[in-house]
């Protein structure tokens, strides 16, 4: 498979290392060099006085992390570090560090940066099958830090108001991570180090791994010559232990004589502490204990070439390359939530939005004529995902005279992040199913749902009283893959011409972005031993292993669950149904299989200005900066998307899509922008500063909604029973968000390495992207709607039997089939068994309902993303206090921000909804020592709840994080003063995370965490 995209600007590449090349043989000018000033800062302390040094001296409100010693950065990851800022709070993925959100804005709404150039991003891992919340689809534009080691970063800066020469694209803010360079440090500098890594989630692979960092900085004795080299390596083998619900529908309790959702009449005896007419309630899909095994290995090295040949003129030549290879065995045990007719009980709470805490559900209703099973989910995944990122670039700075300084600055960078399963698969999916449920109990409303369940293994399977491998089957085999490939090319003049009591700066810029998302299987599933599981024991022996998946939870409680649990390696398994049944692992499967391709490209030149003054205001020092900047984009939406052709119908709710292709849509927009910015700063005294910014800036809608596809399509019963056809339609014309920022902020310094500030912030952001809804219809037609159903409906209700899904669904397969049913509707004896048979439990083609010309048309809830005419605001507050207790040793930081806006979601509406996502308040403590050779920090992190995504599933449901805190503890000593040793504790008390829908009874997912810990030695030359 080739991807037109992925090596566009390698000529470019080619350029850089030829100019570079050419300027290296100029001879040298016979010139003594300038002292170069030494800006290397050792230690808690001075990295700290650095980091604040950097926030005082700048305009507008600047935070920043400075490196505490060559080869040693704060925390082992870069988000990790970044979270100790005021304003910032992270999305952790596997405990770990991955995007940023700031000032309530979400990681897609900030600019990540590399010495200041814009890097492209890309994450697509376990193909974005939704399977849980580590799936990636690939069209992001979230930055992840994972992929960054921090032994080889100098420095991150935090812009959080605008500047005219920064790259747009970040509302909350734009995060500059910097690298070493080694004219900034003449000599000889280097570092090695080393680590051995404990994660205690890890269950299967090695309780030890290592990480390896070197970082290597040389010039000649004139300073002219340069070479930096920095490299790290890391494995890390980890285990994972949680929960999740896979939707859950909310709608009004209805009169009394009508259908609930449950397929239950709301005057049922069924219900116990019903709730009240017209009050929101819910119903749960299933409830699902997962587990996965995970492995790491993340590489990333950078080379950096700089040449002087006079004191004005400098060339830095540098490639950056960082690669995560992930993996990941993952399994399952499910208990999916039946309709009527097996339902028992459902009792409900008393909370607003009424949530069963008690469902019991029995299908061996008739064990004497029709005995009935339903089967135990113990389905298995395989993921592998690799993201590489390659950059190459060439920066010329020129300082032509006294007053003006020039520079230019290029650069290529590609993200892949491609599938690396068996096939180009990202992900896996066996569907495995134990027939033996008799019935079951499930128990919601605690943080953790459980069950118990009846079984009987004689019914379908073996009959040995055991639940073993021998009692599990095949249900279906599904493929997912998808990869997402970004490129920039990028082109920056800068200038800056100095004069007295102040500056000119002056730019032009030019960007180039293309990233396509291929997405491969998304609606292709192979049913093999079928929907009811009904080839018990096929596998062969030792595929699976049982072990206690209840006893993994040390933070919930499971109650009485099942302590039974597999698991087994997807790859093998898929394997032997391969030659089992003919099925296929892979993207290429004779036509099989359809692929959906989207690319965006971004054309955008930009040019700006700003100027700087230095003055008094009576006694009180003044500086100002303002600046306009100006853009213009060329956008282009390019998809390829199969449409819908039509569903086929399987079982009662199970539908699998087939699609035909056609031709690439294309679409095309533009958009300018005028940004200005202004920012005053006001030195009362020496220490006490006061700052005013106010500017515009813009991030672009989400590369995902920009397509101009149709897709999502999915449907969940027949129409005639009020199930809802749905599907998503992206929007290629969305406006960018622009937002109006003010800032207000004084800060005190009042000791050397000690600083308070209090800030305060509002954002007003127009065009901010929401979704609507609308019905339509496309060349789909509808069979649970036609005149087989609308027939089937009658027969049911003349019939008087009960009125289903399954019930529908067989009867017309009765109706349409005479040879076998001569009888017709009066072949029909209401039995779930005989409802099983027709339905999820036949494996075959022959039982599937297909669309016929005589059905109508699907009528289909689409959701738009639109711009939204309505003004958004964000305000919040930020407090920081850092200080050093003397001689002491010991010192503290400590930061609390506090966010609020009129764009929260309103849990007891139904309607698509227009709320930011992850919006929340945050708060930061950092207890430190540094004296005797010995650098402790203990710090604690704590997040409020906040809403995490939004309009999900058929409920069109919130996800909140609960909020949560984090201890992380870092200790090192100096042996000498070139050797230390050290230990690093991450969430040292094993701080989990949970999800929750409208309430928290109604559970998402949850991941009971454990701590990770790394003991380490780096010598310093």
């Amino acid at each position: 498979m080739q991807n037109t995209n992925r090596f566009k600007c390698k000529p470019l590449s080619a350029a850089i290392a030829a100019s570079v090349l050419t300027l290296s043989s100029q001879s040298l000018m016979a010139q003594d060099a300038a002292p170069v000033e030494e800006v290397l800062v050792t230690g808690i302390r001075a990295s700290l006085q650095n980091a604040m040094d950097i926030k005082r001296d700048s305009a507008g409100v600047v935070d920043a992390i400075s490196a505490e010693d060559i080869g040693k950065f704060p925390d082992t990851n870069l988000a990790e570090s970044l979270q100790r800022i005021t304003g910032v709070s992270i999305n952790r993925n596997n405990g770990e560090g991955s995007q940023i959100t700031v000032r309530g804005w979400g990681p897609d709404f900030n600019m990540v940066t590399l010495n200041g150039r814009t890097m492209p991003v890309g994450s697509a891992y376990g193909g974005g099958s939704g399977a849980d919340q580590t799936t990636r689809g690939g069209a992001s534009r979230a930055f992840d830090f994972a992929n960054i080691a921090s032994e080889g970063v100098s420095g991150v800066e935090v812009y959080k108001t605008g500047k005219a020469n920064i790259t747009t694209g970040g509302i909350g803010a734009t995060v500059n991570v910097l690298t070493a360079r080694p004219l900034n440090t003449p000599g000889l500098n280097a570092s090695v180090g080393g680590k051995l890594v404990h994660d205690t989630t890890n269950r299967t692979g090695d309780d030890v791994t290592p990480e390896l960092s070197g970082i290597f900085s040389w010039t000649d004795d004139d300073a002219k010559f340069g070479v930096g080299l920095s490299a790290s390596y890391q494995e890390r083998d980890s285990g994972y232990t949680g929960a999740t619900v896979n939707d859950w529908d909310v709608n009004e309790w209805g009169l009394i004589g009508g259908q609930s959702d449950f397929n239950e009449p709301y005057d049922s005896d069924v219900f116990v502490n019903a709730p009240d007419n017209g009050q929101l309630y819910t119903r749960p899909y299933d409830i699902r204990y997962t587990f996965s095994d995970r492995e790491r290995i993340r590489t990333n090295a950078q080379l950096t070439l700089q040449y002087a040949p006079t004191d004005a003129i400098t060339a830095t030549v540098d490639y950056t390359f960082a690669q995560n290879e992930q993996s990941e065995h993952r399994g399952e045990v499910t208990n999916w939530v039946q309709r009527s007719p097996f339902l028992e009980t459902v009792e409900f709470d008393n909370q607003a939005i009424a949530t069963p805490v008690v469902i019991t559900e029995l299908y061996n209703q008739d064990p004497e004529n029709s005995p009935t099973v339903r089967d135990i989910g113990y389905s298995q995944y395989y993921r592998s995902q690799e993201d590489t990122l390659d950059s190459l670039g060439l920066n010329v700075e020129w300082e032509v005279n006294d007053n003006l300084t020039l520079a230019f600055d290029v650069h290529d960078s590609t993200m892949e992040s491609v599938p690396t399963g068996p096939g180009y698969a990202g992900e896996v999916d066996v569907g495995v199913g134990a027939p033996i449920k008799t019935g079951k109990t499930l128990y919601y409303g605690s943080d953790l749902p459980y069950w118990t369940w009846d079984t009987d293994d004689s019914i379908v399977s073996n009959g040995d009283g055991i639940i073993d491998e021998n009692d599990l089957s095949s249900t279906v085999l599904r493929i997912w893959s998808a990869e997402q490939v970004s490129d920039v090319t990028q082109f920056k003049f800068d200038g800056m011409w100095e004069f007295d009591e102040g500056r000119f700066d002056f730019g032009i810029e030019r960007r180039e972005m293309s990233s396509n998302t291929t997405s491969y299987n998304g609606n292709n599933q192979q049913v093999l031993g079928g929907w009811g599981a009904a080839a018990p024991g096929e596998f062969p022996d030792g595929s699976f292993e049982p072990f206690n998946l209840v006893g993994e939870y040390s933070d919930f409680n499971t109650g009485s669950a099942p302590a039974t649990g597999f698991r087994a390696d997807a790859r093998d398994l898929a394997a032997f149904l391969v030659s089992e049944y003919g099925a296929y692992v892979g993207v290429e499967n004779n036509g099989g299989n359809t692929a959906s391709s989207d690319t965006i490209e971004e054309d955008t030149l930009a040019a700006y200005f700003q100027v700087g003054f230095d003055g008094q205001i009576g006694n009180f020092q003044v500086n100002v900066l303002t600046g306009l900047r100006y853009e213009a984009t060329d956008q282009t939406s390019i998809s390829n998307t199969p449409p819908l052709a039509r569903f086929v119908w399987q079982s009662d709710n199970d539908f699998a899509q087939e699609s035909v292709p056609v031709d690439a849509t294309i679409s095309e927009n533009d958009y300018d922008v005028l940004l200005p910015n202004l920012d005053v700063q006001v030195n009362f005294t020496d220490d006490i500063v006061a700052r005013f910014s106010t500017s515009q800036t813009i991030a672009r809608a989400g590369l995902a909604s920009l397509t101009s596809a149709v897709n999502g399509f999915g449907v969940g019963g027949s129409t005639l029973l009020a199930s809802t056809p749905r599907a998503n339609a992206n929007n290629p014309f969305l406006k960018p968000l622009m937002s109006t920022n003010y800032d207000l902020s004084f800060e005190w310094y009042f000791d050397d390495t000690s600083m308070a500030s209090v800030g305060f912030f509002q954002k007003r952001v127009d065009n901010f992207v929401g979704n609507e809804d609308s019905i339509r219809t496309f060349e789909v037609r509808n069979q649970t709607a036609g005149p087989r159903a609308q027939a089937a409906l009658l027969a049911l209700q003349d019939g008087g039997w009960e009125v289903s899904d399954p019930a529908l669904y067989a009867m017309i397969s009765i109706l349409d089939n005479p040879t076998d049913f001569p009888n017709g509707a009066d072949d029909y004896d209401g039995t779930v068994g005989q409802q099983s048979a027709l339905g999820e439990g036949c494996t075959t083609a022959d039982c599937f309902i297909y669309p016929r010309d005589d059905d109508p048309l699907m009528e289909f809830e689409v959701t738009t993303p639109v711009n939204d005419d309505e003004q958004r605001k964000v305000s919040g507050m930020e407090l920081a206090v850092q200080h050093f207790f003397g001689d002491t040793g010991f010192g503290v930081m400590a930061n609390y921000t506090i966010v609020s806006g009129n764009t929260e979601f309103d849990v007891f509406s139904l309607e698509e909804q227009y709320a930011l996502e992850g919006l929340s308040d945050t708060a930061n403590m950092v207890l430190m020592y540094e004296n005797y050779g010995v650098q402790a920090r203990l710090a604690y992190n704590w997040r409020d709840d906040y809403l995490n995504r939004q309009n999900v599933g058929s409920g069109n449901n919130p996800g909140f994080i609960e909020d949560h805190s984090q201890f992380d503890l870092n200790v090192s000593y100096d042996i000498t003063d070139n050797l230390s040793v050290s230990f690093e504790g991450l969430n040292i008390t094993g701080e989990d995370r949970r999800e929750y829908a409208r309430n928290k009874a109604m559970l998402w997912g949850l991941e009971d965490l454990g701590a990770r810990y790394q003991i380490g030695a780096r010598y310093k030359f």
